[in-house]
């Protein structure tokens, strides 16, 4: 299952969301802000050890780091995670 780290404040993550739940793909949306240390500092890792950027996938061990919401990006992104077939 495709988990994204977002928040609820963010309008990338908001516009992801609703790009996802248009285009049937299932996802665990999951609130970075009110996460343990633990699962903060993966997301921190995976958007190069600074900071958390939302919003951030994890697929099957693979990491998307966040991005500002570009439709035709994220279809490739998903591709590339296998969470999509283009």
């Amino acid at each position: 299952m495709l988990n994204v780290y977002a928040a609820g404040w963010c309008p990338h993550c908001q516009k992801t969301v609703v790009f996802l739940e248009e285009n049937n793909i299932a996802f665990n949306y999951i609130d970075i802000e009110a996460q343990p240390a633990d699962v903060v500092a993966r997301v921190v890792a995976a958007n190069g050890g600074f900071d958390w950027v939302v919003p951030t996938f994890e697929f099957n061990g693979k990491w998307r780091k966040g991005k500002v919401f570009d439709s035709q990006e994220l279809t490739k992104d998903l591709a590339e995670l296998g969470v999509i077939r283009e």
